[in-house]
């Protein structure tokens, strides 16, 4: 059985404000025509002692964002750059988001509110920064799901429509709006550090290296790793262990996120942004999520080798405060560490305890065979090896739209909210999932001091 989210007092901390200066903008929400609230996470919003507000309140908070108390007295559009399809762009930035508001959570995490489709800021350029409906939907669908299957994504905590009418190119128009809020895990990016980088802003590189390590914390690195105790060295390991895990986490739940540019790379290790994303039909590396990914640089299969290039980007951005030794050695444990995550995380999706590496590393080969060979996806795959009753639950683009017809035709959100409740019964069948790895919760950091 898995653990429901516990619940805890709200106990605002934005740390942000030490690092505010260099690395965000101060911006006003945009103001919307109307505010009709569509999706609250009931079970998240307790997690962050948010559970008391009435709703009158909530769409109030997540709509018009006034503070919340103690917290930031201002929203914050985050400075970045980051590879976009290999390609360096400098021009970025939250372009139609900004932090809303930082707290702990029950565990100690340092949590972030933060948005999509609140409105232009410095780095929208010529987009409106506007969120259609179906977006918010879709991202909805994407974070029950992942959260479900075990991977560490962000949350969808609330989602507000606006009212306005939006016109976008891949999509019918005009098409309906929404304001969108995400619980997750901070929103340092790879990208963060590499704008820094590039503009010669090497004390401030040093500065969000000292922030990274004490806002999400982890276990040193191995005692023989060469500049182990220099900070960027271990940050770097952090970040290693987190994506190597985080990319067998997408690989075992057959996901695929669509655009693993730099600056959707969370330091934190957890998944998050969610745009053209699909779930595998069937086993197929080559499959991609997409449509302008021509060229199938984040198909699924080789979501790892992208993730393993950005952390590769990581490490020449904080090559101006240490020897490129000791970030080399770091990198070069993405592959060990990605096979361990695979088994681990194949093997409690499977319901089976481990029966060693050897084994373990062949069954997960065998799977890939079989389900290549008989066209399925990893849902039905391990739905028929668990021996459970029924379809899967699954969560292909047919559904999805199906979905959102439901909502666009009829205005009728009935198959969304029976859909989330279908996934978080999946997340109990499952079972608690793998803890994520290169993280150190504070009470385990005062259990151990």
């Amino acid at each position: 059985m898995r653990a429901e989210p516990q619940a805890a007092p709200y106990a605002p901390d934005p740390q942000i404000l030490a690092v505010a200066p260099w690395l965000g903008d101060a911006v006003p929400p945009a103001r919307f025509p109307q505010a009709t609230l569509r999706f609250r996470n009931a079970r998240w919003d307790k997690a962050v002692g948010l559970a008391g507000l009435p709703d009158a309140d909530f769409t109030r908070h997540f709509s018009a964002f006034d503070p919340l108390p103690d917290n930031l007295p201002q929203p914050l559009a985050l400075r970045y750059h980051g590879h976009q399809f290999r390609v360096y762009n400098p021009d970025l930035g939250d372009g139609r988001g900004f932090l809303y508001a930082q707290m702990r959570d029950g565990d100690g995490r340092l949590l972030d509110l933060g948005t999509k489709g609140s409105g232009r800021t410095p780095y929208s350029r010529t987009a409106d920064g506007r969120l259609t409906l179906k977006g918010a939907v879709r991202e909805i669908l994407a974070t029950e799901m992942l959260e479900a299957l075990g991977v560490y994504t962000s949350k969808t905590f609330a989602v507000i429509e606006t009212g306005e009418e939006l016109v976008r190119g891949d999509e019918p128009s005009p098409t309906r709006s929404a304001v969108l809020t995400r619980l997750s895990h901070g929103h340092i990016r790879i990208g963060s550090f590499q704008r820094l980088a590039a503009l010669g802003q090497n004390e401030h590189l040093a500065l969000l290296v000292d922030y990274a390590l004490q806002q999400y914390p982890g276990p040193p690195p191995p005692a023989d790793a060469p500049d182990g105790d220099q900070p960027a060295v271990r940050l770097m390991h952090l970040a290693v262990e987190r994506m190597a895990d985080l990319a067998a986490s997408y690989m075992v739940a057959g996901f695929v996120h669509g655009v693993l540019n730099t600056d959707n790379m969370n330091i934190s290790g957890e998944s998050f942004d969610y745009g053209p994303w699909r779930w595998l039909p069937r086993w197929e590396p080559e499959f991609t999520a997409a449509y302008f990914d021509d060229h199938g640089l984040y198909a699924f299969g080789r979501q790892p080798g992208a993730i393993r290039w950005n952390l590769r980007q990581l490490a020449i951005a904080l090559r101006p405060l240490v020897e490129a030794e000791g970030l080399i050695a770091a990198l070069d444990r993405f592959g060990p560490l990605y096979e361990a995550a695979m088994m681990r995380r194949f093997l409690w999706r499977l319901g089976r305890a481990s029966q060693g590496p050897e084994a373990d590393a062949a069954l997960v080969a065998s799977a890939e065979v079989e389900m290549r060979e008989q066209g399925i996806g990893p849902d039905l795959w391990f739905h028929r090896q668990r021996g459970m009753s029924g379809e899967p639950e699954a969560m292909l683009i047919d559904e999805v739209e199906t979905i959102w017809a439901a909502i666009a035709e009829q205005d009728d959100w009935e198959p969304l909210h029976a859909k989330v409740a279908r996934l978080h019964a999946l997340g109990r069948d499952l079972g608690e999932p793998p803890v994520p790895a290169g993280h150190l919760w504070p009470q385990q950091m005062e259990s151990i001091s």
